[in-house]
């Protein structure tokens, strides 16, 4: 229609372009009418949501007792930012932390804690990750050199999986632990999880099994129990097979995604699944969706499910980030060392800035900056890890998005109105370029976030928001807010701005600083 619901023209003028192409010019009224109601629109011109849906969003996924890495970070960066786009929209969105707290290893872990860290066990002496991962080490040593210790350690398995109450007990403990260390970092990051790790299905893996062999999925491979699947073939050019039991009864990750995706379709009653790892993980998670779909547990027609692959954090020499000493980063320690570092750029930049607000600014930018440069990637490339890149305020960082934020603040506090006291009484009215071009671009927030949902790319939000800082830094400097005539208006249009930012920058996880 080229009428807007109150009988307005829409369309200022037509034009051919030449073959192919029209240029449309939008009436200024128009515009300017559409950005002023985004000021009483609490979602910014975003739709209602036609069907509200389930989705079940898996992500970060660390393993019990051992400490979160630099490896972990993209997986919970973009679960979390993906789940709040989803929220925004609309979706009923539950966050599951997949967490590896299953399997062999504990029986290692268990035997060398009773030997050398048992007051730990029976609760007479606290311990923290960093223990637990040392403690892991040393049993894993242990395990491979002395036979004795490796026959307790299996032992242990054996008392766990058949619910010795101490067994289980010392288990429990390593997961508090764990989950403690964990959560150190969630609360850095901002993060919402709900834990339900692999133990969760381990009373449905033999169900499963039996299931897939009364549907006649099951193949016996050298004793072990197999899925052949179409379409994948090992290195050799022989099919590849899905194994869901191995030889000596045990059971492997392809089970437990198996009875995952069973209970979260069945009993979650989850329209849309999402799981985000790793690239590597590509071709389980092909197979084990295939799997399910065969076995009836998903239902293409009815059921959305993607797997979100990311690529790999890279150090400065194209390889993976890792520490001086050739270790894995600890992500606690990247992440503190980026608040040092924005610590220290306020300490130069701002010297008269309190200690209180020192410490906020250094949160909010330093780890800002760290989660804006992964989800400013395109996922699944290869990111360079970069603090000095990811901490300046010219291009496309966060500090850039931050003060860009500060600058409409700034207005607000320079005029000494509250924009909320011209709401009804004073409207937009784009006349300058600047004012125009940055009002368009308000406008096109619904479909960035759009754009984000379709493909699950984080970074097509990110692009948004620096073009937006751009066109916002563009009327800053060209059209003046206090006493001129357009005062009202112009304040008005910053506040517009500032609330599409403080939302974009929310649902990439950042949080906003009212100075720098």
């Amino acid at each position: 229609s080229l009428e807007d619901a109150m009988g307005r023209s829409v369309i200022a003028s037509t034009e051919i372009a030449g073959p192919g192409f029209i240029n449309i010019w939008l009436e200024r009224g128009f515009l300017s009418r559409e950005v002023d109601a985004l000021l009483l629109d609490p979602r910014l011109g975003l739709p209602p949501l036609k069907e509200k849906k389930r989705v079940i969003v898996e992500f970060s996924s660390p393993n019990t007792a051992k400490e979160m890495h630099v490896g972990h970070l993209r997986s919970t960066i973009i679960g979390e930012s993906l789940a709040r786009v989803l929220e925004f929209f609309g979706y009923d969105v539950l966050r599951l932390n997949h967490v590896g707290d299953w399997g062999t290893q504990f029986g290692m872990l268990i035997a060398y804690m009773r030997e050398c860290a048992a007051d730990v066990l029976s609760d007479k002496r606290e311990a923290d990750l960093p223990q637990l991962m040392a403690w892991y080490r040393a049993a894993k040593v242990r395990f491979d050199a002395e036979e004795g210790f490796k026959r307790r350690s299996q032992l242990e398995v054996v008392a766990l999986q058949g619910g010795d109450p101490g067994s289980l007990h010392a288990w429990e403990k390593i997961c508090a632990i764990s989950r403690a260390g964990y959560q150190e970092i969630y609360d850095l990051l901002d993060v919402t999880l709900s834990e339900r790790g692999e133990s969760f299905y381990n009373p449905y893996l033999s169900e499963i099994v039996a299931d897939l062999e009364s549907k006649g999925l099951v193949t016996l491979s050298a004793g072990a129990k197999c899925v052949y699947l179409e379409g994948f073939l090992g290195r050799d050019g022989e099919p590849l097979p899905l194994i869901v039991q191995k030889s000596d009864g045990g059971y492997n990750y392809a089970t437990t995604d198996l009875a995952a995706l069973r209970h979260r379709i069945s009993v979650d009653l989850a329209d849309w699944l999402i799981y985000i790892t790793d690239a590597g993980q590509s071709s389980h998670f092909a197979m084990v969706l295939q799997a399910g779909e065969k076995a009836g547990y998903w239902d293409r027609s009815r059921h959305r499910i993607d797997h979100v692959p990311f690529g790999l954090v890279l150090g400065a020499d194209g390889k993976r980030f890792r520490t001086r000493s050739g270790e894995t980063e600890r992500l606690i320690d990247l992440l503190n060392a980026a608040i040092e570092k924005a610590r220290s750029i306020i300490a130069e930049r701002s010297p008269d800035m309190g200690p209180a607000d020192v410490e906020e600014v250094a949160s909010a930018l330093g780890l800002g900056s760290v989660k804006y440069a992964d989800l400013s990637s395109h996922r699944v490339k290869d990111y360079h890890f970069s603090y000095d890149r990811m901490l300046r305020f010219e291009g496309n960082t966060a500090p850039f998005l931050l003060y860009a934020y500060v600058r409409t603040e700034g207005i607000k506090r320079k005029v000494g109105i509250d924009p909320k006291e011209l709401m009804g009484r004073a409207k937009i009215t784009l006349e300058h370029p600047s004012e125009l071009a940055l009002g368009l671009h308000l406008l096109r927030f619904p479909d960035a976030l759009e754009s984000v949902v379709q493909g699950l790319l984080p970074h097509r939000l990110t692009e948004y928001l620096y073009i937006l800082a751009e066109r916002f830094n563009a009327f800053f400097r060209d059209c003046r807010v206090e006493g001129v005539a357009e005062q009202d208006s112009r304040l008005l249009l910053a506040e517009v701005t500032a609330r599409v930012l403080r939302q974009g920058l929310y649902l990439l996880g950042l949080k906003t600083v009212p100075r720098m």
